[in-house]
């Protein structure tokens, strides 16, 4: 058979037709996908033209991964910096080259014997403001490479530490060999590393063993979907998962503005308004869907931040 033949033989490929698609869909992660690996997967089930995750979930981690459609994209730094809530299993007296189980194993210590009590009384001392170090296994990024693949070369590259903040450590589940921690951190914490550090101050050494994000800022793993969840439903279907682009700003106050006002806060101008000085706002204009985009207040005076376009406005008025 020639190479024309084979060519010939094959079925055609079938072009998907993108769609312009504005908002936020709750994806719970599955275990041993990248976070870009799950992006895309929803973005082709979906159909969509534009898309963006807000934080990146190691392939070991499971859970919530915001995924932000179209307009959404543009408030995705929001639940980037939003503090976050992890379900940690730790395997005590277990050593890993990575920190985790997908690492080589170095050590191994009898740690039955480590109580509840003990977890605790640890746990409290990494409360608060901490200095962390980058684990050289990450995502961390030295003249354009990450860490890890430098590590994975066995090079050791100096890094520095970082100061993160842990607002709350509490033991969920405890049988002998592990403990199930609930921790909620600032970003940019190293799940990892606090495990090990536990485990250190416990004498017996510790590797992450599990993690499951539960919470990005406001958001929580309530009405997440699975990619398989998504796949099941047909096709006219799966755009009802978004929620708006405002929900990534719910815990801001609200401002709703006439229509006259509305047209001229999307257009830039800084508009008078009877409201008192706000870091952040929700801006709508008389629709009850009609966002419009993100703003502060100064002495009174409305000054937009992130907007809308018209179209963006209508389609999600028309959703």
């Amino acid at each position: 058979m020639t190479e024309a033949d084979v060519s010939q033989a094959r079925p055609p490929r079938v072009r998907v037709r993108r769609r312009a698609l504005h908002g936020v869909l709750l994806l719970d992660k599955p275990l041993g996908l990248s976070s870009n690996d799950a992006l895309q997967k929803a973005k082709w089930l979906l159909r969509a033209e534009k898309a963006g995750h807000t934080g990146t979930l190691d392939p070991l981690a499971t859970g919530l991964l915001p995924l932000c459609f179209g307009a959404a994209t543009k408030f995705s730094q929001l639940s980037l910096d939003a503090d976050k809530r992890y379900l940690a299993t730790l395997a005590l007296g277990v050593r890993t080259t990575t920190g985790d189980a997908e690492g080589e194993v170095l050590e191994r210590l009898e740690a039955d014997h480590i109580t509840r009590e003990q977890v605790q009384a640890v746990s409290r001392a990494f409360i608060g403001e901490i200095d962390q170090m980058p684990p050289m296994y990450s995502a961390l990024k030295h003249e354009g490479k990450a860490l890890y693949e430098y590590a994975r070369a066995g090079v050791e590259i100096e890094r520095k530490s970082r100061r993160v903040t842990i607002h709350s450590i509490d033991i969920v589940a405890m049988h002998p060999g592990t403990v199930t921690l609930d921790v909620r951190c600032t970003k940019g914490t190293y799940i990892r590393t606090l495990a090990e550090d536990i485990g250190a101050a416990l004498g017996v050494g510790a590797s992450l063993a599990a993690l499951r994000r539960t919470g990005s800022g406001g958001l929580t793993l309530d009405g997440a979907v699975t990619l398989a969840q998504i796949e099941a439903l047909p096709d006219d279907q799966r755009t009802a998962l978004l929620t708006s682009p405002d929900r990534l700003l719910l815990d801001a106050p609200e401002l709703r503005l006439d229509m006259p006002e509305a047209v001229r806060f999307l257009s830039g101008l800084r508009r008078r308004v009877d409201a008192p000085d706000a870091e952040r706002v929700r801006v709508y204009g008389p629709e009850p869907r009609a966002f419009l985009g993100s703003a502060h207040i100064t002495s009174g005076e409305l000054i937009a931040d992130r907007l809308l376009t018209p179209p963006e406005v209508q389609a999600l008025i028309s959703a």
